[in-house]
């Protein structure tokens, strides 16, 4: 088992690191349906999908969407969900019970499916998937306001569809429906949930502050403890019967405000914290989605025509008619018509949905099948239709194709002055040489057999400076930076360009010139 699960995460990695690269081919597809396309492919070949093990809900929802939403929730300001409680309480739990109440008797009446059934059918779909959501825009700009409404309910209205989809086993399996025990049961476990995570949260952030202001602190130790966090968190909250994901995304909250306040107590450990945590979201995104695109493969390649034919039509059912109310909701919060067509359409499913899918371990067989081909169709309608349909109502960003001349032309200009620079200076010809060189990568125009020369003489040939000729090569670099920065503040100051390109390229710098200045970053 422990084989097959390490080939398993192998598979998915490798599937999606090679779909992000051909992703970088394709900028106007999203990078999420590339790794759903890789993961289709995976799925669809026998030596692959062979080679990937079977779904594991616990394991996928504990090791990836745990962190996921555990990063999601530390990007968001705990100020905004305090303003926005109302707003949260109302699109995560009141949306989701009507979508529930009035989807489930139109699947009960209309498709003929019995009201147990149909209401699992329903509360799985209502979990909202953030991840998705920037999947379907096609680089579009969101009005912040409704952005930040469909984030809030991503982040909070998992644990109202869990409640729901509980209450709806139960009453598939005894036949009654006890609506004050699942209330009582939705109070303990989102309320519990959102205490214990952030209580605990609170107390390990006090921990780890204490240990960066003592003696005892140790970088490595310190980001181990980080990123067991919402693991740990999650763990202990599902065995409580508490909301493990409400857990992780309140513990996400209460860390927001931590690394706002502490981020130069050890620059060090914090610009590595935040690589992690960029480096880790990227990943688990795209294995996400890898996921998805198995399952909905080994769903797809295992139908049974004796199930139904009607399997189809109930997942249109069920996507428009849950359209049609987000849109009635979104009119009587007050949005007007184009945002509420926006935040109605901003209601996308993903793995999170089949995850909840595949955990129904309690259906018949045929049963089983009709509701994952059901929410298949969900998910795909709820990330399809938005995605040809948002284009068009939503302003376009500046894409990385509009970008790259204006960064291009930037980055010519400002190493342009850090050789000028150089040209003042006086070095030996061995110093000069390399300090060009290393001036000239930061337009990654060097060609390979430049390169290649470099790395031989590095390696075979090593140019060994003396303590001078180190000396100049490092106050040579660090005077082309100089100059390379006040280039870029200069044009600053005539407001001819996007702050975000020329701030991209100040950081660039300033990278470079840690890796000159810090002793860490100096190979033996």
């Amino acid at each position: 088992m422990e084989t097959k699960l390490i080939l398993s995460t192998f598979m998915i990695l490798m599937a999606a690191a090679v779909s992000n690269l051909i992703a970088q081919g394709f900028k106007k597809i999203a990078p999420t349906y590339i790794n759903l396309l890789m993961g289709l492919l995976v799925g669809l070949l026998p030596l692959t999908n062979a080679t990937v093990a079977s779904f594991n809900n616990e394991i996928f929802m504990t090791a990836i969407i745990a962190p996921l939403l555990f990063f999601e929730g530390q990007n968001t300001r705990v100020l905004i969900v305090r303003r926005k409680r109302r707003l949260i309480i109302g699109t995560a739990v009141g949306l989701a019970v009507a979508i529930a109440a009035v989807v489930g008797f139109a699947v009960h009446t209309l498709g003929q499916v019995a009201w147990p059934l149909a209401l699992i059918m329903v509360a799985i779909s209502a979990p909202t998937d953030a991840t998705a959501l920037d999947s379907v825009t096609g680089g579009r700009l969101l009005p912040a306001h409704v952005g930040t409404v469909l984030r809030m309910e991503a982040l909070f209205n998992d644990a109202t569809g869990l409640i729901i989809l509980q209450a709806g086993v139960l009453w598939y399996t005894s036949g009654q429906l006890a609506l004050g025990k699942n209330l009582m049961a939705f109070l303990w476990s989102a309320g519990g949930g959102l205490v214990f995570g952030a209580g605990l949260a609170f107390g390990l952030m006090i921990l780890r502050q204490w240990l960066l202001r003592s003696r005892w602190n140790f970088a490595s130790s310190q980001i181990i403890i980080y990123l067991m966090t919402p693991i740990v968190i999650y763990l202990l909250a599902e065995e409580w019967s508490l909301s493990g994901i409400i857990a992780v995304v309140s513990a996400g909250l209460v860390y927001n405000g931590e690394a706002q306040r502490s981020r130069f107590s050890n620059p060090r450990q914090f610009h590595l914290s935040v690589q992690l945590i960029n480096f880790g979201s990227e990943i688990l995104n795209s294995f996400v989605f890898v996921i998805l695109g198995i399952l909905l493969a080994r769903i797809m390649t295992g139908f049974q025509v004796g199930t139904g034919q009607h399997w189809f039509w109930l997942g249109v059912l069920v996507y428009t008619l849950a359209w049609g109310l987000r849109y009635g909701y979104a009119r009587l919060i007050h949005l007007n018509q184009h945002e509420a067509l926006i935040f109605a359409l901003g209601g996308v499913h993903g793995t999170v949905t089949l995850a909840l899918a595949l955990s129904v371990g309690v259906l018949t067989t045929s049963d089983n099948q009709l509701v994952l081909l059901v929410e298949t169709v969900v998910i795909i309608l709820s990330m399809l239709v938005p995605t040809l349909v948002l284009p068009r109502l939503l302003p376009a960003a500046l894409t990385a194709k509009q970008l790259s001349p204006k960064l291009a032309t930037m980055r010519q200009a400002m190493v342009a002055a850090g050789l000028a620079q150089l040209e003042q200076l006086t070095l030996t010809p061995a110093v000069k040489a390399s300090v060009t060189y290393d001036l000239r990568d930061q337009l990654r125009q060097n060609r390979l057999r430049s390169f290649l020369q470099q790395w031989r003489q590095q390696s075979w040939e090593p140019v060994q400076f003396n303590g001078d000729e180190a000396l100049q090569e490092r106050r040579a670099l660090m005077q082309a930076f100089d100059a390379e920065r006040q280039y870029l503040y200069n044009l600053a100051l005539e407001h001819r360009f996007e702050p975000k390109v020329i701030y991209d390229l100040y950081s660039e710098i300033l990278l470079a010139e840690s890796l000159v200045l810090d002793p860490a970053n100096q190979p033996e």
